[in-house]
């Protein structure tokens, strides 16, 4: 019993004294023990990791859930030691609404066939992100985590016993002051300058211990440096490999859209009214600005005038007499049959039209080879 209060009668005076020390320093009445230089620029470089760190951290949590309720609900799990259940991605939800509503306005429909196929490329999408999520979040947020949970918190522990070890080398140094001036006044020896000298050695030996100890954890943020360098390029690998696959995903449905558009056009004539049914008025035509049009080559008498009630030779096809346009390719395309035209991109071709021809078509002319194209691939030059 008599030892717990006498521990704690000691440990309340060593607080009081640097209580008064820290206070003294501040109101500019006491001196301060400053580190080296290279100590400050160790402990500036430290801070400045962890503030970073902390908001990298923090924005790459809301890049990869930008729902703050789901945020919180799986960092409670992650508090509670307990594993996040699964959660459908917005892609998967998306596929699991389109293919319900194919279902309800009929599979066999080309509105229906087309949410069919819109959903299963959305659905693959979604099983890319999370693919990424989950590579990011192990790869990437989880090294950032444990510095900042592991490492730091060592950090701060052991800087907060250097400050203490330092309040109390300081506080040794004032009282020594003070010993020294009293002996001078009562001109002998003091027993109280000993007992400081003494007491002051054993403080700057814990100041000195304790010093190298901090110096070496923070000379460690190199090496974290290091370790977050290689996270960030895997972090990178894995957002190039996501967006690599979603857009691979959209080039297949794009392609898939582009093929069956026409026949999709054809099927849903019988629900439109003709086209001879109502003629726009004259004075609205009037008022419609010009809009610059692929040229169109001259129907032929005894021809057909759609292209898909023939199969197209592009030997045969003649550029119209009034000229061309050319065309930026903006995507590879691959062609499909011997009718259709294969693209790099950036290259430059020649287009126009066909009478009757589908909208979402093109033909396309690079040197001697001619072939359709589809217009999502280009971009039109005037």
């Amino acid at each position: 019993m008599d030892f717990n209060v006498k521990k704690l009668a000691s440990d309340a005076g060593v607080f009081f004294s640097r209580a008064m020390q820290f206070t003294e320093e501040k109101l500019g009445q006491a001196e301060k023990t400053e580190l080296d230089a290279h100590f400050e620029s160790l402990l500036a470089r430290a801070d400045c990791t962890k503030n970073w760190t902390e908001k990298i951290l923090r924005q790459t949590e809301v890049l990869l859930q930008p729902n703050p309720s789901a945020r919180v609900e799986e960092f409670l799990y992650e508090k509670l030691d307990r594993k996040v259940p699964s959660r459908v991605t917005n892609g998967e939800l998306l596929a699991q609404y389109m293919t319900e509503a194919a279902n309800d306005f009929g599979p066999g429909t080309p509105y229906g066939k087309t949410l069919i196929k819109v959903g299963e490329t959305q659905r693959r999408l979604g099983a890319a992100e999370r693919d990424f999520i989950h590579s990011a979040s192990i790869n990437f947020l989880t090294p950032l985590r444990n510095f900042l949970e592991g490492d730091w918190r060592t950090i701060s522990k052991e800087r907060r016993i250097l400050q203490n070890r330092r309040l109390d080398l300081d506080a040794c140094k004032a009282r020594l002051k003070k010993a020294k001036a009293a002996e001078a006044k009562a001109a002998l020896w003091s027993d109280e300058v000993e007992k400081a000298e003494h007491e002051l050695r054993l403080t700057q030996t814990e100041f000195d211990r304790q010093a190298e100890v901090t110096r070496l954890l923070l000379e460690g943020i190199s090496s974290t440096h290091v370790n977050h360098l290689r996270c960030l390029h895997e972090f990178v690998e894995s957002q190039t490999n996501y967006y690599a696959q979603c857009y691979q995903y959209m080039l297949d449905l794009q392609k898939q859209l582009g093929r069956f558009s026409g026949t999709f056009v054809g099927n849903a004539e019988s629900t439109s009214p003709p086209a001879a049914a109502t003629s726009p008025p004259a004075v609205a035509a009037a008022t419609i600005p010009a809009v610059p049009t692929i040229p169109v080559v001259p129907t032929i008498v005894g021809v057909p005038n759609t292209v898909a009630e023939s199969v197209l030779n592009p030997n045969e096809v003649k550029p119209p007499a009034s000229g061309t346009r050319k065309a930026r390719v903006l995507y590879d395309y691959e062609a499909a049959d011997s009718t259709e035209l294969a693209l790099l991109a950036d290259e430059m071709i020649t287009v126009y039209s066909l009478p009757g021809m589908d909208p979402d078509w093109l033909i396309g002319e690079r040197g001697n080879q001619k072939g359709k194209v589809p217009v999502t691939y280009l971009e039109l030059l005037s």
